[in-house]
């Protein structure tokens, strides 16, 4: 069984508002944990567990190609689970290769609630949410970024996250890149008790640009035709 574990999406809350009571009880059960850091992983266990020294980690994120090596204690019946940094797992991280590798196999998944700053911010944007598009991060190319928020399709709801260090860029170059009458929103610092949520229209976000600073933020943009 692999089990997808919902994580905070800042490591200073408290779980108990965000996290089901079943996350302890599974992690205390477990075989072992995968996730994208072992630093963060051990502060998560830590949370439910005073054996979380003692629980195994194997790691998957960007750096790492091969997935075999995660397999095997799962096929012999062992209980793993898999996290993310922040939220929940294999949205805007590596995890869905794994998942489809363990469809193939199968080896029975199961995932638990929790929070997600995807879902929050298009619930907090106000804009439409029937048809919507999450692109994960943005290219880093100001040609190429420009060549996608052109190319955008209109009357379609669209979300973005990017580093905290570059949420006051980002957000300028959408400001200057996007049509006066595209609706853009932004969400930060969600769950914690700065969080802020404003969407407005292009037009007005150049009246004010604000800058956040280094904040973690989801934005949301919906055009026009």
């Amino acid at each position: 069984m692999l089990y997808l574990l919902p994580n905070l999406l800042d490591e200073s809350l408290e779980h108990d508002p965000f996290l089901p009571i079943s996350v302890g009880e599974i992690v205390c059960s477990l075989d072992g944990i995968i996730a994208e850091s072992e630093k963060g992983a051990r502060r998560f266990m830590k949370r439910f567990t005073d054996k979380f020294r003692e629980i195994p980690i194997r790691l998957l994120n960007e750096h790492a190609d091969e997935i075999d090596s995660l397999i095997g204690p799962l096929q012999k019946g062992e209980k793993w689970g898999l996290i993310s940094d922040a939220g929940l797992p294999v949205l805007a991280d590596p995890g869905a290769r794994l998942i489809r590798r363990l469809h193939t196999l199968n080896v029975p998944i199961e995932t638990l609630p929790g929070p997600s700053s995807i879902v929050y911010a298009l619930q907090l944007s106000g804009l439409p949410a029937q048809n919507f598009t999450f692109h994960g991060y943005p290219p880093k190319d100001e040609k190429a970024l420009k060549e996608k928020l052109r190319t955008l399709p209109k009357d379609h709801t669209h979300l973005f996250i990017e580093a905290p260090y570059r949420t006051d860029k980002f957000l300028k170059n959408l400001v200057y890149g996007l049509q006066e009458e595209t609706d853009l929103s932004v969400s930060w610092n969600l769950t914690l008790p700065s969080q802020g949520v404003k969407t407005q229209k292009i037009s007005q976000w150049k009246k004010v640009l604000p800058a956040f600073g280094k904040v973690p933020a989801v934005f949301v943009v919906r055009g026009q035709k």
